[in-house]
């Protein structure tokens, strides 16, 4: 039987190079989503967990419609019960994180929020480098300073946008673990193989196992939205964030480090100020206006120099 040299094939060089550019891009994408999907959240003004559960459940029926297709034009089958099993653990983590953070919104400042969101470099480096043998392309992450000054920069020169507790901060933290949990074990699922289709359609049913208490206990009287701006911020989160961002870092997983990704997520604050602005009419103080570009070149910046050392390596 013939056997082909990856190393001397010259597409297996060219796919690798591509992945390696695509795959930060798709994280700086799907931060833009993210950035995004606050502004759509606090539109209508409705209960944020009930928003995630509902985001959760129509998710979860445009990716089984796809697989669905899949099987019948392609005849790929459905998800085997090993694959169910990886990835079901990171499905409770995000379903836990989504519908926490979305409740730690109405309890706390946005400050508070995105200071703490600000953290997950600092603790995802370590740990993918202690459970995953990562190596950090530190070279691209020192341009993360920039970011992390951009962010002090927005967050103290910005309006305040609500009052900080200790229950909205505790709620944080508790989203906050949940989602450095999601993404450590979403590393494994990745590593053992599981695509991205796959992954996705398993998470977002799985995740409703843990959204479901939440949005119950903190709004049983809100669970089923009675007007129409609720719906249509439930189809676009479902779209914007359920299938393309959270797709997008699902892909990214298998070559981008832990530690990139939440460096070039860090950009998010200043996203979020400015869509705010645009979509929400909420104000921006002249003196954020300097560390919203810290904070998107430090971003670029990072995702370009890790380009240009992941492309040097693989030649």
């Amino acid at each position: 039987m013939a056997t082909t040299d990856n190393a001397t094939d010259p597409t297996t060089g060219l796919k690798s190079t591509r992945v390696a550019v695509l795959g930060p891009l798709a994280v700086l994408g799907s931060s833009t989503c993210f950035a995004l999907s606050f502004s759509i959240i606090k539109w209508p003004g409705t209960s944020g967990s009930v928003i995630a559960w509902w985001r959760l459940a129509v998710s979860t029926v445009f990716w089984w419609i796809f697989l669905a297709y899949r099987k019948r034009t392609h005849g790929t089958p459905y998800p085997s019960r090993a694959t169910w099993k990886v990835v079901s653990p990171a499905a409770l983590f995000f379903g836990l994180n989504l519908a926490v953070l979305f409740t730690a919104v109405t309890r706390t400042s946005v400050v508070h929020i995105d200071f703490i969101n600000a953290l997950a470099p600092i603790v995802l480096a370590p740990l993918g480098q202690l459970f995953f043998k990562e190596r950090p392309q530190w070279t691209a992450l020192r341009w993360g300073v920039l970011s992390f000054a951009g962010i002090a920069i927005v967050l103290s020169f910005g309006p305040k946008n609500g009052v900080a507790t200790l229950q909205g901060d505790l709620l944080m933290l508790i989203a906050f673990s949940a989602y450095t949990s999601y993404l450590l074990v979403t590393k494994r699922a990745r590593s053992l193989g599981v695509t991205t289709v796959d992954f996705m359609a398993i998470m977002m049913p799985v995740g409703l196992v843990t959204a479901t208490p939440v949005a119950l206990a903190v709004a049983s009287d809100q669970f089923i939205p009675d007007n129409w701006k609720t719906w249509t911020s439930i189809g676009v989160l479902a779209v914007l964030t359920g299938i393309i961002g959270h797709g997008f870092v699902v892909f990214a997983q298998k070559s981008v480090p832990i530690a990139t990704i939440s460096m070039i997520q860090a950009g998010q604050p200043a996203q979020s100020a400015f869509w705010a602005w645009l979509l929400l009419g909420e104000s921006i103080a002249i003196g954020q206006l300097p560390g919203m570009a810290l904070v998107i070149i430090g971003s670029t910046l990072v995702v370009l120099t890790g380009q240009r050392l992941s492309a040097r390596d693989v030649a």
